[in-house]
């Protein structure tokens, strides 16, 4: 083995995975459970049925060396209900993250900041803001840390999801 490949097998990274898979009961665990057994983490998880089919998408995102992510898909690939695996290359991601703001902050600058995020404001209430955004995963993480200085109540994110170009 020459030095490139023993760097590239070493080096982590991040990989987007997209498993179709029969949509009936369990399937998921299943899959939850091959990563627990082996160790491996999940970063985000989505599922979601594939419209007029019987099938369901679930999108992975992990983080591992090459070797890993290898045994990752190759064991995958093992399950009864998954019928394809795909290492996604050259993807769009979108992450949304649903955040709850007291009502005693600036409406206007949660609003231009929401915006400046794929965002909006979803509902006000006698006590607080639900704004939402939809953007890239790196982007939504800094929106949240941005938003910390409004003091959130609450802040939800829906996992990432994922489509070839």
């Amino acid at each position: 083995m020459n030095n490139f490949n023993h760097f590239y097998d070493s080096e982590e990274r991040r990989e987007v995975l997209s498993i179709i898979v029969v949509n009936r009961d369990s399937v998921l665990s299943r899959i939850v459970d091959l990563f627990s057994a082996r160790g491996y983490n999940i970063d985000s998880l989505t599922v979601a049925p594939i419209p007029n089919s019987e099938y369901s998408r679930i999108t992975v995102i992990t983080v591992g060396i090459a070797r890993t992510i290898d045994q990752i898909v190759k064991q995958l690939n093992k399950l009864v209900p998954v019928l394809k695996v795909t290492e996604h290359r050259d993807v769009i991601e979108k992450d949304t993250v649903l955040i709850k703001i007291p009502l005693d902050q600036s409406l206007s600058d949660i609003d231009v900041l929401a915006r400046a995020y794929n965002g909006a404001i979803q509902n006000v209430t006698d006590d607080a803001i639900v704004i939402s955004a939809t953007d890239d995963p790196a982007r939504i993480l800094n929106f949240i840390k941005v938003i910390e200085k409004y003091n959130p109540i609450e802040i939800v994110r829906s996992g990432v999801v994922a489509m070839e170009r």
